[in-house]
């Protein structure tokens, strides 16, 4: 069941763990007042200028709120993974969602799973008692060993993740552009896109995975034949995140989307009782 857990780092973050601590000229903040003339006149804001200001707007009001509902779904070669529930990044990554998934082995059913993520690990309930235990625990050490490159990756994500990760992205990259308005479940909303280099993701992961992991990462991405990954990002008039695809080429392509809603929700999550847990080896 390891595909839950990288398919939740997909819906919540896909790759798009980073920095954005660029200075101005690399794009990781922008001012939104333009840029002025020798004689002291200020220049008109170039589009690329205007959208990095109103995603740095949206990352700054998205972050503030801490918590959300989460509805997403991600596609993964043959598996498709649905999702639904409550995130609350306040201290770390806590969520607590229900999922199905389709397709792959022995994921045919689409049965619904709770899950439970914690900074630590995460919590599955298959619904079915497996040697007299109703819970697997996926510890993120256990799973980055496992995992190799990725798992490293994959275990600073789970720990630090939040849905304004997408949009600093977006501002440390500089690739961005504004679409226009569309409707997003009833909300008018602004659509953001940038396509990047994958080699290029894996340079912006976060400070807390070695340089050695990042490399042998992108050798991982290479072989996988994964160049270019798609976000797309929505905004709504109160600058929060509303809407967010990524979609990345390769031999096994993936394409998520999630929604966000009820900014400030309350979530709680409370790791099962160790007696009524068994540990994924």
């Amino acid at each position: 069941m390891t595909a839950a857990v990288a398919g939740v780092v997909m819906l919540v973050g896909g790759l798009s763990a980073c920095n954005s601590d660029k200075d101005d000229n690399g794009a990781g903040s922008s001012s939104s007042g333009g840029k002025s003339d020798a004689a002291g006149q200020k220049k008109p804001q170039s589009p690329l200028d205007a959208a990095l200001a109103s995603l740095k707007t949206a990352s700054q009001q998205t972050n503030d709120k801490k918590s959300a509902k989460v509805d997403g779904t991600v596609k993964n070669g043959a598996t498709e993974q649905s999702m639904k529930g409550g995130l609350d990044w306040s201290n770390g990554m806590n969520m607590s969602v229900d999922i199905r998934m389709k397709g792959g082995s022995g994921m045919g059913s689409g049965k619904p799973m709770k899950a439970l993520y914690t900074p630590d690990a995460m919590y599955m309930n298959m619904g079915v008692p497996m040697q007299g235990k109703s819970w697997i625990k996926y510890d993120y050490d256990v799973l980055a060993k496992k995992m190799g490159p990725s798992g490293a990756l994959m275990k600073d994500m789970m720990q630090n993740n939040n849905p304004g990760r997408s949009v600093d992205l977006l501002i440390a990259s500089g690739k961005v552009k504004e679409v226009g308005k569309e409707d997003v479940r009833g909300v008018q909303a602004t659509h953001f896109t940038g396509t990047l280099a994958v080699a290029e993701l894996a340079r912006m992961q976060s400070e807390n995975v070695s340089e050695s992991d990042l490399k042998a990462l992108e050798k991982q991405l290479e072989q996988a034949g994964a160049k270019n990954e798609t976000i797309d990002l929505w905004i709504d008039g109160d600058n929060l995140l509303v809407k967010k695809r990524e979609r990345m080429d390769g031999n096994s392509p993936y394409d998520s989307t999630v929604f966000y809603s009820d900014y400030g929700t309350e979530v709680t999550v409370t790791p099962p009782p160790a007696g009524d847990t068994m540990d994924y080896k």
